[in-house]
């Protein structure tokens, strides 16, 4: 497999159309030669091809340095459809977990005023906040507000006094994409939804406290006002079940489109229908309401962990310099305007285990950061480090403005759990000052460092290919999961 792969340059590789009869378009793998080995163990690769497959796709299908097998194409492929001619869109290609996204706040706190605190915090943080399988949220929803949130996002949250406008601002899509459907979500979905607004979920789902260990990109970073040892509180969640209802029930939708369109795939976990099909559009529309559940739920975590801050420093929000730095998607299909051999070309972009890296002087980069670029935020495992990054023109010119999203599995949760077995990982963890609450007694052994890539490495590829530029390095202190 991968001798047929061809080398572009250090960092990337292509897989050529003739890999498989009948790809529309070549792949692309940004990775180091090493990365290749590891990511050629499962069927990441064969994913890549196979996406090449989807009717409209232009360019290439793109892969991430952090590639892993996934439902459909690979967790960290990204693609691009054209909407005139004939496009799909497909579920697959966005992923169950919709809007499974990143936010940083800042403060005001250095490393040493919460060394000797962390532990404690950590353990308000887990009293206060729900995490793990099913959890339910404080945030009671009546019919009305089922329907407001799916339309307004995180504008609804702040709306409801969780948060404030600034908030937005310096959130993708200012907390809410537009065209979203209500009336195309099943009740199950809407069941599902209920009781999970404002709360983490399992997995690799979490709210952590970190600091700056290093300064890579000194303007970048004080345009996103970071600085040595300063503490951040990172947030990763997204729809929870009300996402992953949305995707398994337009997946039935699409199974049936592509016989109806008469599509051939060589994986029927790619099922796709046209963009401009009435089954292409209501699932967009139910995408959209998912992305946006997911912006209010993280909007509401970050006013969780704020009152958290405020309880336990006895020092309010802004006192404490609690300020959303940016809030990234990942999991999501979004219409774009993007420059293909030269011509203006309008896409659904597909990005799964990926985030968007914009340049400077893009409309849609908050006006802070218009002059620098947009805040990339890739969250690592709990033992390691995570990072911010700033976009660029070449992930613009290369990826349709795309970068990696996080470290990437190396093992399925399952070989995590029985690796670890005999361990405490909590533990280890501790031995290294950093300290972790989890809801589920297998979360920490699904989640343990070793289960993941090294995110420096990948990160390292984004730096080096040009797809964005690394800015600042966060450690961890302490972690709440699911």
């Amino acid at each position: 497999m991968i001798e047929k792969l061809k080398k572009i340059d250090d960092y990337r590789w292509e897989l050529p159309k003739d890999y498989k009869p009948g790809m529309l378009v070549p792949g692309i793998i940004y990775a180091t030669e090493d990365m290749l080995e590891l990511i050629s163990k499962d069927a990441s690769i064969d994913q890549v091809a196979n996406a090449a497959f989807l009717p409209g796709i232009v360019k290439a299908s793109l892969a991430m340095p952090d590639i892993h097998q996934g439902y459909g194409p690979p967790i960290g492929g990204v693609i691009a459809t054209d909407v005139k001619k004939n496009g799909v869109i497909s579920p697959g290609a966005v992923g169950f977990d919709i809007n499974c996204g990143v936010r940083l706040m800042k403060t005001n706190l250095a490393k040493d005023d919460v060394r000797d605190k962390v532990k404690g915090l950590v353990d308000q943080l887990f009293y206060t906040i729900p995490t793990g399988v099913g959890s339910k949220g404080s945030i009671k929803l009546d019919a009305k507000d089922e329907r407001d949130i799916l339309v307004e996002g995180a504008r609804w949250a702040v709306r409801k006094g969780f948060g404030e406008k600034d908030d937005l601002e310096h959130t993708e899509a200012g907390g809410a994409i537009e065209g979203a459907g209500p009336d195309k979500i099943s009740r199950k979905a809407y069941e599902r939804g209920h009781a999970q607004q404002g709360t983490v979920g399992s997995g690799n789902h979490f709210v952590e406290v970190q600091y700056v260990e290093e300064i890579f990109d000194e303007d970048a970073a004080r345009a996103f006002g970071l600085s040595v040892g300063q503490i951040t509180v990172m947030i990763h969640s997204g729809s929870r079940g009300f996402g992953h209802q949305v995707c398994t029930d337009y997946l039935v939708t699409m199974g049936e489109a592509v016989r109806k369109y008469n599509i051939s795939l060589p994986d029927r976990q790619l099922a796709c229908a046209p963009i401009n099909s009435p089954e292409g559009q209501d699932y967009l529309a139910a995408m959209r309401c998912a992305a946006n559940y997911a912006w209010a739920n993280r909007q509401c975590l970050m006013h969780w962990s704020r009152e958290v801050f405020y309880k336990y420093f006895n020092r309010s929000p802004k006192e404490l310099g609690m300020r959303l730095l940016y809030d990234v998607a990942h999991n999501i299909v979004k219409i774009e305007e993007h420059v293909v051999d030269g011509k203006k070309m309008l896409l659904a972009v597909h990005r799964k285990g990926a985030t968007r890296a914009f340049p400077p002087n893009h409309p849609e980069v908050p006006e802070a950061y218009r002059k620098i670029g947009q805040p990339v935020i890739i969250p690592g495992d709990m033992g390691r480090a995570s990072y911010i990054l700033v976009g660029t023109q070449k992930a613009m010119d290369e990826t349709f403005g795309s970068t990696c999203h996080g470290a990437g599995r190396t093992m399925s949760r399952t070989a995590a759990i029985k690796s670890a077995k005999g361990r405490a990982i909590n533990r280890e963890l501790e031995d290294k000052g950093i300290f972790v609450r989890a809801a589920g007694r297998e979360t920490m052994k699904e989640e343990m460092p070793e289960a993941y890539k090294d995110v420096s490495k990948v990160v390292e590829v984004v730096h080096n290919a040009g797809i964005a530029r690394m800015v600042a390095k966060l450690r961890p202190m302490g972690c709440i999961k699911g």
